[in-house]
């Protein structure tokens, strides 16, 4: 997903939400402070060491309060940028601009902060040849955006969504009653994209006897991963999770799975820290 993925309708969507939240019926600091004919001109400053995200939206969320405003892109997401890097230029009506500030702030903000925080981890397994996935442990209506993000940040994106493919975990295999009868089940649907949760080097077995697309070894250390591995004997590929960290990827991705996942990525990256400083 390198490419931005929301379109005009769900970037509109997007904005009006946003606005709805925190503008509301008015402004009514602007509209009591500011002078109506005041002019602003400032730019978007990095104060801290981060990778960008979420740019596309900043023009549009501006020009939606001040269509004639004129904004300058100074810097691209994906680009890694040092502290006092000016990001962008903005001028135009000074209660518009201030009004949107916040809205664009805090979206680039958080998408930066995913963006960022993705680039250390595949910066920590660059040469091992495992590759970092993204989960939908995303905000509720962020998910897009929150996957483009990591995309910035250099990960590869798995799975939007439920529809995507077959991923049995714990839970289904108790209902279904084993491994070999959930996967048998998925087959039967005329599934070719079969992920199967083992948790165990027996459910390892299990899985790929059965005829499982590939697996998620859960929370399995790193002795135990290369176990599995070799019972895998690569017959299809594996992906890693579960107590997955900034001090534990490095080795996990030396024991050779093809995949990392990591929750915390879209689940609970920091947001960066941008302003918007009159110029």
């Amino acid at each position: 997903m390198a490419a931005f993925p929301l379109t005009d309708a769900e970037v509109d969507a997007f904005i009006d939400a946003a606005f709805a939240e925190d503008i509301g019926d008015g402004d009514v600091t602007c509209a009591t402070v500011i002078p109506e004919r005041a002019m602003l001109s400032a730019t978007m400053n990095a104060r801290e060491t981060m990778v960008l995200a979420g740019l596309p939206l900043v023009t549009p969320i501006f020009k939606r309060l001040d269509p004639d405003c004129t904004i300058t892109m100074l810097v691209a997401d994906g680009d890694k940028v040092a502290p006092g890097t000016r990001i962008m230029r903005v001028e135009g009506k000074a209660r518009a601009l201030l009004s949107a500030e916040r809205t664009a702030l805090n979206i680039v903000q958080h998408m930066s902060g995913i963006a960022t925080l993705t680039r250390r981890y595949v910066d920590l397994i660059r040469n091992t040849g495992t590759i970092l996935l993204d989960t939908r442990k995303t905000i509720p209506g962020l998910r897009k955006l929150g996957k483009y993000a990591t995309a910035m940040g250099g990960a590869q994106n798995h799975r939007m969504g439920l529809f995507d493919a077959v991923m049995i975990k714990d839970n289904h295999i108790a209902v279904a009653g084993s491994v070999e009868t959930a996967i048998a089940s998925a087959k039967a649907a005329g599934r070719n994209d079969i992920q199967v949760e083992c948790d165990t080097l027996e459910q390892v077995r299990e899985a790929v006897t059965a005829g499982a697309n590939s697996l998620l070894l859960d929370n399995m250390p790193p002795a135990m991963l290369r176990e599995a591995r070799a019972i895998v004997n690569g017959r299809i590929p594996c992906e890693a999770s579960g107590g997955v960290n900034l001090n534990t990827i490095k080795a996990i991705a030396e024991t050779g799975v093809e995949y990392i996942s990591v929750g915390r990525l879209t689940q609970s990256a920091p947001a960066v820290d941008i302003g918007l400083d009159y110029a």
